[in-house]
C-alpha cells in the first residue's frame, strides 16, 4: 500500500492505517530509535507511541512525505525518552554525543514560546537550506549521523567508506553549516 492510500486510512479514521503503516515503516522507526536509546523494549514502545501520535495527528496534518514524518516523530519521541531516563541516571551517552558534535554550529533552544518558536523555525529552515547545498553523499552522511544517530561504523559499513572519510566529511559539514548559519544571522 502506498503512502496516500495510508493517509487516506487515517483521514477516514481506518484502524488499518496504524497496521499499514506499522508493516511499511516499522523496521525505520525501530532502528533510528534503537539507534538513539539502545534498548529494545524502549524502542517498541516509541514506536507505538509514534503509531498513536500519527492517529492523534492526522487529520488534520496531511504530511507530504509520510516516512519522514513518522521518523521525525519517532526521533523526537526518543530523544525525550532518553532525556526523562538521564534524568534518572539511566542513560547512555550516545544522544548526549551527537549533541556535543553539533553544539558548536547550532544554537541551543528551549522550546515553548512563541519567539523560541519561531527562532527554532528559521534553524530548521537554514539547516535544511545547507543540506541541500551538499552534495549527496555528504548530506546522506550529515542525515545518518545527526538525524537518525547511526553510528561512524554503521555510516562506514553502509556507505562503504572508511572512518576517517566520515569523521572528515562530518567535521566539513558541520563546518559548513556553522557558516550558514552564521551568514543568515543564527548565532550560537
Amino acid at each position: 500500500m502506498n503512502d496516500i492510500d495510508i493517509i487516506e486510512l487515517y483521514f477516514q479514521r481506518n484502524e488499518e492505517a496504524l497496521e499499514e503503516t506499522k508493516r511499511k515503516y516499522n523496521q525505520q522507526m525501530f532502528h533510528t530509535s534503537m539507534n538513539i536509546l539502545r534498548n529494545t523494549q524502549d524502542a517498541e514502545e516509541c514506536v507505538n507511541d509514534t503509531l498513536l501520535k500519527a492517529w492523534q495527528s492526522i487529520p488534520p496534518t496531511r504530511p507530504e512525505f509520510f516516512g519522514a514524518f513518522l521518523i521525525k516523530i519517532t526521533r523526537n519521541l526518543s530523544i525525550n525518552k532518553w532525556k526523562a531516563k538521564r534524568a534518572m541516571r539511566r542513560g547512555g551517552d550516545v544522544v548526549n554525543l551527537l549533541l556535543d558534535e553539533l553544539e558548536e554550529c547550532i544554537p541551543g533552544s528551549q522550546i515553548g514560546l512563541p519567539e523560541e518558536e519561531y527562532q527554532a523555525s528559521l534553524v530548521t529552515a537554514a539547516i535544511n537550506e545547507c543540506l541541500g547545498s551538499m552534495n549527496q553523499i555528504s548530506r546522506v552522511v550529515f542525515v545518518m549521523r545527526y538525524f537518525h544517530g547511526e553510528s561512524i561504523r554503521n555510516i562506514c559499513e553502509r556507505c562503504n567508506m572508511t572512518e576517517s572519510k566520515v569523521k572528515s566529511m562530518l567535521f566539513r559539514s558541520r563546518k559548513k553549516l556553522k557558516a550558514h548559519l552564521e551568514k543568515e544571522g543564527i548565532v550560537c
